[in-house]
């Protein structure tokens, strides 16, 4: 199962009412802090980019609506969602004036694209240059 974790309750009710709409099998869970989703891993490539892409989104409701509880002193810490080969998804920690810089140029979708591929290559492991591939 894949986990999805969120801090506030509405971003993790919108994503489940999201997972409801796309037919998606799900559990749920709560603890003192977080809420959290499960889906299944197997699910076809064109619906875990949807998923995917609507995490992002309510990632970015989540933090507003815990900047907006906790003024500006939670900016402490920010991280980027990585998805491993074997359907994990873990968090890379990043300081947050830096995704702060990247999202002025780049969507969150391209800053996911990047941050995918420098995760394939490194779990690949492919010392060939680019022009042998």
């Amino acid at each position: 199962m894949l986990e999805y974790v969120f801090f506030d309750q509405r971003p993790w009710q919108d994503f489940i009412d999201y997972l409801k709409h796309l037919g998606v099998t799900l559990e749920t869970a709560r603890d003192d802090e977080e809420w959290l989703v499960y889906v299944p891993e197997e699910l076809d490539d064109e619906t875990d980019e949807k998923i995917e892409a609507r995490y992002e989104t309510l990632l970015e409701m989540n933090e507003r609506l815990i900047a907006d509880q906790q003024g500006s002193a939670h900016v402490d810490r920010a991280g980027i969602n990585v998805r491993l080969m074997d359907g994990r998804v873990v968090q890379a920690e990043v300081d947050p004036q830096l995704i702060n810089r990247l999202l002025q140029v780049v969507s969150v979708e391209e800053l996911g694209e990047f941050v995918s591929a420098v995760a394939q290559a490194v779990e690949q492991g492919d010392e060939r240059p680019l022009c042998q591939r």
